[in-house]
């Protein structure tokens, strides 16, 4: 496992999630959820990216490929919490957070914005993991080759 390469993969899913949410709030589109959640397919490319990189190089090994997945996808995940941060702070902190927080699955209430990242950090642990264990279904035969007769 080259960590080079999950920290390559994961800056890339940071940028793309970063850059679309950016289009999304400047087109006043922030609002809908269904477009939120496409942002899935930025951490399935950039987890994706990652195994059959490895594949190419002849990392073999389930638990490796599922590793190495699994902290491409939580680097881009940690990374985009953290600028989501300095973003909520430039954006004017508590009351950009309450406008942005309605809308959110976990959100409403009177969060603070610490309890907002940690919750976001919750949310992108498990759908890393998720993305993480799908991707690796589809690649398991080409990682390991598993119960097959010679």
């Amino acid at each position: 496992m080259k960590f080079s390469r999950e920290l390559i993969n994961g800056i890339i899913i940071f940028l793309g999630i970063g850059i679309y949410f950016l289009i999304l709030d400047f087109m006043g589109l922030s609002h809908i959820f269904m477009l939120r959640i496409l942002n899935i397919l930025i951490v399935a490319y950039g987890v994706n990216r990652t195994i059959s990189m490895n594949q190419a190089d002849g990392i073999r090994g389930y638990n490796k490929n599922l590793l190495s997945a699994i902290v491409t996808s939580m680097i881009g995940a940690i990374l985009s919490i953290a600028c989501l941060l300095a973003y909520i702070q430039f954006k004017g902190g508590e009351p950009y957070l309450k406008n942005l927080a309605d809308s959110f699955i976990f959100g409403g209430g009177e969060l603070s914005i610490q309890q907002y990242c940690i919750g976001l950090l919750f949310e992108s642990t498990a759908a890393s993991l998720i993305v993480s264990f799908c991707l690796m279904q589809y690649w398991k035969d080409k990682v390991e080759v598993i119960n097959k007769v010679d």
